[in-house]
């Protein structure tokens, strides 16, 4: 997992945890200080698109005789991994959206 990803789960951790990150205070009102999640998340959700069209573009060069298999199977497996780590982000918003909803005003 590269490092943007990795900021973008840690930015999600911390707002579920509500503990603050390097740069912001408790409150989140540092959030000049560095980028927004909502970039986060695009910049994420831009680096798992890229990640399928290199392991696309690794399987048309695989099917022309110009790359090998393990390029093939390395390329499939980071973009299966991105892709994983985006849903997984994806299913804890929903449910942290959905306990925000069923919660007693």
């Amino acid at each position: 997992m590269d490092t943007k990803a990795l900021s973008a789960a840690q930015a999600y951790a911390s707002a579920l945890t509500g503990k603050s990150t390097p740069g912001t205070d408790a409150a989140g009102a540092g959030a000049a200080a560095g980028p927004s999640f909502a970039d986060l998340i695009k910049d994420v959700v831009e680096q798992t698109v890229e990640a399928g069209e290199k392991s696309e573009q690794t399987a048309v060069k695989a099917a022309a005789g110009q790359a090998e298999l393990v390029d093939v199977i390395t390329a499939v497996n980071a973009a299966e991994m991105t892709l994983e780590t985006v849903m997984a982000v994806r299913d804890q918003v929903i449910q942290a959206y959905q306990d925000i909803v069923r919660m007693p005003i």
